[in-house]
């Protein structure tokens, strides 16, 4: 897989959430959510969920986590995703042949 892959799936993805999104809660989740819901007080609940995305997307940033699922995945990190080029593409290594090891040294 590559970035092209990586984008067009981010695309499809994104074309494929409901502006108004339906989540199916369990016991435990719905609790919780009770409880942030009457202790922060938001406006509407939908506010806590929008947070709570955006906190699990931070974390999985911050402890490498999203790096690891898209290098496996796609061969790719997420600041490479970000630009919009591999960082081969970046720093310019994939405009040169790779050196034949047995002649590297060779005048």
């Amino acid at each position: 897989m590559s970035l092209d892959d990586l984008n067009d799936d981010v695309t499809d993805a994104y074309s494929a959430l409901d502006e108004d999104l339906t989540v199916s809660l369990d016991r435990e989740t719905r609790n919780e959510l009770a409880l942030l819901e009457t202790a922060l007080e938001p406006e509407e609940t939908d506010e806590l969920v929008r947070r709570a995305i955006h906190m699990l997307f931070q974390s999985t940033i911050d402890t490498g986590k999203l790096d690891f699922q898209l290098r496996t995945a796609y061969d790719v990190t997420y600041d490479e995703y970000l630009s919009g080029m591999t960082f081969e593409e970046m720093t310019g290594a994939d405009q040169y042949p790779s050196m034949d090891d047995e002649r590297r040294y060779q005048f």
